[in-house]
């Protein structure tokens, strides 16, 4: 089965005197990293900018790793697929803002964690997003 839909995002790195932080966003009781749908047209990279920027206002990534990415399995019956990047920020500070077209924020809570306290939040889907980043940025920590 084809997806249909590619939703794109970035897993979201700052580094801390003790470590690698990870920002999770929750809506209901999921977490995941910041991530949205790609409008018609638009580059799958552009994508998951936007959809940082509109989801945590961070504007200052930097895609040490470069621009490789990973892909989900499909989910929501086959029709979707997540493609995630690895970015790296500065900012401390997020704000959930209201999408201007639900009229509220489409997460409810963030959280900066390390990988193991996102390893207990997120599904088996997302984990394996988190996998992939660990390794890319342990293979960089070991040279």
């Amino acid at each position: 089965m084809v997806s249909e839909t590619l939703s794109c995002g970035v897993v979201v790195v700052r580094k801390e005197s003790d470590g690698w932080r990870y920002l999770l966003l929750r809506a209901f009781q999921h977490w995941d990293f910041p991530k949205g749908l790609q409008e018609s047209g638009e580059d799958p990279f552009d994508t998951a900018l936007r959809e940082v920027q509109e989801e945590t206002t961070i504007t200052d990534l930097e895609f040490r790793w470069g621009l490789s990415y990973t892909e989900t399995e499909p989910y929501n019956r086959g029709k979707k697929i997540a493609r995630y990047y690895l970015g790296e920020t500065h900012t401390s500070a997020v704000r959930l803002l209201a999408n201007p077209l639900l009229g509220y924020p489409e997460h409810s809570e963030f959280r900066w964690m390390t990988s193991d306290e996102a390893m207990q939040k997120l599904t088996p889907r997302v984990k394996r997003i988190l996998d992939w980043a660990r390794k890319i940025m342990e293979t960089e920590a070991g040279k």
